[in-house]
């Protein structure tokens, strides 16, 4: 029983008998004119199928004797001549494990059929390629039988609360493969950093990324890197890639592999002429101070949200003691003071989504308690913007953020990412060898 096969006998024992779940992929999108985007599935899809093929949808009938249908597209020999082979019905019972398959111009009229006499109906098409037509599909029993027939009146019912909270515990595949895209980037990393200097674009060392994931078999980035120079580091989602890496100013590089789906999300900051400044090194060994006090109670039954805190807490005193806020421990906390210069929140969830599904409060609306095999990134950061006038010169410019890849085990945590040079001596040793 392969892994997919897996999944959905866990979801049919969750379920009962009165429930069908429909999940529609993605579709193909045009970059311009005749030339597509590479295409990627729908997660939730590949999670229960393991189907690649654009315009497909999964019906799956919890303890029905033919519990797997799928919807795909028809086989076509000019079609796949020019875009490849497609799996087509046969291919997907064959290859895929669907107990019954059809063509995907069929939806419309087949469909409403495999609801049978279901009344829950679970639904998850997040980009909406069926909005229009869900609640007719649900109504068409009721609307198209004779009167003195039983009529079956439907629930339509999110399906995402389930999956997206099922895929935030990870299974061994799912950590082996975050594992590889970790490595991979762990990899690419060092040699980005290893061939930093003055004078190279930032787009040269975005390429060198692509190139050193290639060799680990990783065709794709999880996300667009942002490899940012300078006061480029304090857009947090900076994608030009297009400047010129200055002497005596910090690279920020925030960049993850992805394999066969799943994502690796990593980020270090350092000297583009490979030696901190003093005004850089203190920043960073606060950020990295911050990172590392985080990491340390990382285990399961710990808080979600006591990572941030602590990485709050470290931060703001640092800063205090730097003279960047000018307040007392008490009022920045209870005024937010630091979020002036820390920004954002110190992490998310990780998986086939680089800022992966799933809640991150329980039922009652608490936070989260960790669990064993949840991956995770934690990633503090201090961003000094230019013209923020009202501290030292020295500080104005420096944005620093250290991001590493957790794996929440039995009694702890482990460092996924920890292989790319965190300390300032292992950094400026490295990029001086």
């Amino acid at each position: 029983m392969n892994i997919f096969q897996q999944r959905r006998e866990r979801l049919y024992q969750d379920f009962d008998q009165q429930s069908v779940i429909i999940i529609v992929g993605n579709t193909q999108k045009v970059r311009s004119k005749n030339i597509k985007y590479h295409f990627r599935p729908d997660n939730d899809l590949f999670y229960y199928t393991g189907f690649e093929e654009p315009n497909a949808v999964a019906v799956l009938r919890p303890h029905h004797k033919e519990p797997f249908a799928m919807f795909v597209r028809g086989k076509d020999v000019a079609a796949e001549v020019s875009f490849g082979e497609r799996a087509g019905e046969l291919g997907v019972q064959e290859k895929f494990g669907a107990d019954i398959a059809y063509d995907i111009e069929k939806v419309y009229t087949v469909l409403p059929h495999l609801l049978e006499e279901r009344t829950k109906v679970y639904y998850l098409d997040e980009q909406e390629e069926y909005a229009n037509n869900i609640l007719s599909w649900i109504a068409h029993q009721r609307r198209n039988t004779g009167f003195d027939v039983i009529k079956h009146y439907r629930q339509l019912l999110p399906f995402q609360p389930y999956i997206h909270n099922q895929r935030v515990i990870k299974d061994e595949v799912e950590i082996s493969r975050i594992r590889h895209a970790v490595e991979a980037s762990v990899h690419a990393h060092k040699q980005v950093m290893k061939k930093c200097r003055p004078g190279m674009n930032e787009g040269q060392l975005a390429a060198l990324f692509d190139f050193e994931i290639a060799s680990f078999g990783c065709k794709e980035v999880s996300y667009p890197s942002i490899v940012a120079g300078g006061r480029n580091g304090c857009c947090l989602h900076y994608e030009n890639n297009n400047c010129e890496l200055n002497n005596g100013e910090m690279l920020l590089i925030d960049a993850g592999a992805e394999y066969q789906y799943y994502c690796a999300d990593i980020t270090r900051t350092y000297p583009i002429n490979g030696k901190f400044s003093d005004a850089q090194k203190t920043i960073y060994q606060l950020v990295l101070l911050a990172l590392d006090s985080a990491i340390s109670n990382i285990k399961p039954g710990v808080s979600w949200n006591g990572i941030y805190q602590t990485c709050v807490e470290v931060m703001t005193k640092g800063l205090i003691e730097l003279g960047i806020l000018k307040c007392s421990f008490e009022q920045a906390i209870a005024s937010e003071a630091y979020r002036k210069f820390t920004v954002h929140k110190t992490g998310h969830w990780l998986g086939m989504d680089v800022h992966d599904v799933g809640a991150y409060h329980d039922a009652k609306g608490e936070w989260r308690l960790l669990q064993e095999n949840m991956v995770f990134t934690v990633e503090p950061g201090i961003y000094i913007p230019e013209d923020c006038l009202d501290v030292e010169e020295k500080w104005r410019g420096i944005a620093v953020r250290i991001e590493d890849d957790i794996l929440v085990t039995a009694d702890g945590c482990e460092n996924l990412s920890s292989g790319v040079p965190r300390t300032v001596e292992e950094i400026e040793a490295w990029m001086a060898d």
